[in-house]
């Protein structure tokens, strides 16, 4: 799959990044996503990061949310 960089700072900063790292602009995506999750891993626990997201995009818990979902749910949703 192709990706398509339309924005001149992430282009020149990917560009760099390659040219110091002596390898490909693919290879130095690859390098810098790999790099990027890692820390962002290192720095957040599961429900960190749960918590972050929820609060990014407004999503309350409430008591049904915090329930597991039924065997059947899960069923529907894989076509069963």
């Amino acid at each position: 799959m192709a990706i398509n960089v339309n924005n001149p700072e992430a282009d020149q900063l990917t560009r760099k990044f390659a040219q110091v790292e002596g390898v490909s602009i693919t290879d130095a995506i690859v390098i810098a996503m790999k790099e990027a999750l890692a820390r962002r891993s290192a720095n957040e626990t599961p429900s960190q990061t749960a918590r972050r997201l929820r609060e990014q995009y407004g999503v309350t818990l409430n008591e049904q949310a915090r329930q597991p979902l039924s065997r059947e749910t899960f069923n529907s949703l894989w076509g069963e």
